[in-house]
């Protein structure tokens, strides 16, 4: 546990983001900070989270849901930790400018965590070292070992701890993922009372 302090959680949208992607997580801290002050009222959040995206206003999320977004990449809060979600992400490959985003503010965080082909995103930002183990949705498994050959890219798991790198496999292991992160941030306890709370069976052991 390394608690006490609050981290600031920013959360990557993008246009044909995938749902769940961002929800999942969103959810995971915001309700892990509701239930840390339910049992310490007055008490610094562990967590507060914010959704980024290159343009203010509406983002046209996968299937059609229109989000919201708080801040541009090009003015948000320092963030803690950084959450890059999957999705249709071919355009956001092609975008130098969210790549080199990612490039220059991802180094800067204490953790940085991929959901689905949000491990595409870290990889074409050069985030990715060689041999560094990372999963992916099932489905594009062989894409992402196509796309960086020396990546260790694992099937049969719902996610991955490489120490400051975490990336997880599809959509709702996003959740499980986001659950190990409350855990190694802010104690074993909230995560679990936070699993609770969302009534979610929390996959804790990652193979």
């Amino acid at each position: 546990m390394t608690g006490g302090r609050t981290r600031q959680v920013g959360i990557l949208l993008y246009p044909e983001v995938e749902v769940l992607d961002f929800a999942g997580p969103y959810e995971v801290f915001t309700t892990a900070t509701r239930m840390a002050l339910r049992q310490a009222p007055g008490s610094a959040p562990p967590f507060t989270v914010c959704t980024l995206a290159r343009e203010a206003g509406p983002c046209r999320a996968r299937a059609g849901l229109q989000v919201l977004v708080d801040h541009t990449l090009a003015s948000h809060p320092a963030l803690d930790v950084l959450v890059v979600p999957g999705g249709v992400v071919s355009d956001e490959l092609s975008r130098r400018g969210t790549l080199a985003w990612l490039a220059r503010t991802a180094p800067g965080c204490e953790l940085v965590a991929s959901v689905c082909t949000g491990a595409f995103l870290l990889s074409a930002a050069g985030l990715l070292g060689p041999g560094t183990a990372v999963t992916t949705h099932w489905e594009d498994l062989e894409a992402l070992r196509t796309l960086q050959p020396t990546l260790e890219v694992r099937d049969g798991v719902r996610w991955i701890d490489g120490g400051r790198i975490i990336s997880a496999a599809g959509i709702s292991a996003g959740i499980d993922m986001s659950l190990h992160l409350v855990e190694r941030l802010a104690g074993r306890a909230l995560a679990e009372r936070t699993a609770r709370q969302m009534d979610f069976a929390w996959t804790e052991n990652p193979t």
